[in-house]
C-alpha cells in the first residue's frame, strides 16, 4: 500500500483551493488479490438505495458532528465551510453487498481522518453512526471510519456524483460493503457503545468485511454486534 503524498491543489467540495493527496491502490485490494468471494464485475454501476432521492439546497445543506465529542459539544458545517476542508484523492474498488464489485474508482472528497481532526471523538467513542436524509443510518467502527482511504465523497473519477449516487456528499469506506458507504450523508454520531444502523437491524452483518463475506447477521459471532 503506498502512504498519501502530495500531489498539488485540487477544488474543494464547496469551491475553495485546498491540498491534496493521493492514495494510489487501496488498502481494500491489491492487484494479485483480485475480488472478494463471491463478488462480480458488472457492466455498469447499478442504481441500489432506499427511500427516495434527496434535493440538495446548498443554502440549508449542514453536516453535524454529535454525540460523544471531546468537547462535548456539537459541531456544523455548512456547504461553503465543508468545502473549505482538505481534499483526497482515493482509488479503490467499491464491493456492494449485492455481489457486484466495481473496480478502481478515483475518489474525491474530505478524508474522515480531518473530521476527526476538526471535531474531535471522546476517547471513550468506539464507533460512529453516519446519517443520511430521511434517517437513513449505518453503523461503522471507528477504526474504519478513521482509515486512511475513508472519504466524505463529492466527485468520482473527475465528475461530480450523480443525486442517485449520493451527491452532494457519501460516506465511502472501501474496506466494507457498500451500504456502509451511506449516501446523502448529513451527520456523524460518535458512539460509546455500538448500535445497529438501519440495515443492521434488518439482517445485514454488523461489520460487512467483503473479504470474510460477511453479508448477513445471522453470520455473526460473538462479540461481532450487539443483540438485535
Amino acid at each position: 500500500m503506498r502512504q498519501p503524498e502530495t500531489s498539488g491543489l485540487a477544488t474543494g467540495a464547496g469551491g475553495a483551493a485546498v491540498g491534496v493527496s493521493e492514495l494510489g491502490q487501496s488498502r481494500a485490494r491489491s492487484p494479485e488479490i483480485g475480488l472478494p468471494p463471491g463478488q462480480y464485475v458488472p457492466a455498469n454501476w447499478p442504481v441500489l438505495h432506499y427511500g427516495r432521492v434527496p434535493v440538495f439546497d446548498p443554502q440549508s445543506w449542514s453536516l453535524q458532528v454529535l454525540g460523544a465529542t471531546e468537547s462535548g459539544r456539537d459541531h456544523c458545517w455548512g456547504w461553503d465551510e465543508f468545502g473549505t476542508l482538505p481534499v483526497r484523492r482515493v482509488v479503490a474498488d467499491f464491493h456492494c453487498v449485492t455481489k457486484f464489485t466495481i473496480p478502481g474508482i478515483a475518489w474525491e472528497g474530505v478524508p474522515a481522518a480531518a473530521l476527526l481532526q476538526a471535531a474531535p471523538p471522546a476517547a471513550e467513542a468506539t464507533h460512529v453512526m453516519v446519517w443520511a436524509d430521511f434517517g437513513y443510518s449505518a453503523n461503522v467502527r471507528i477504526a474504519d471510519f478513521a482509515a486512511e482511504d475513508t472519504l466524505f465523497a463529492t466527485c468520482r473519477n473527475g465528475t461530480e456524483l450523480t443525486p442517485e449516487h449520493g451527491y452532494p456528499v457519501r460516506l465511502v469506506v472501501p474496506g466494507l460493503y457498500a451500504w456502509k458507504s451511506v449516501k446523502w450523508v448529513r451527520a456523524v454520531e460518535y458512539l460509546t457503545r455500538d448500535r445497529r444502523g438501519f440495515w443492521e437491524e434488518r439482517g445485514y452483518h454488523n461489520t460487512a468485511d467483503p473479504w470474510r463475506e460477511q453479508r448477513y447477521s445471522y453470520q455473526e459471532r460473538p462479540g461481532e454486534g450487539p443483540p438485535l
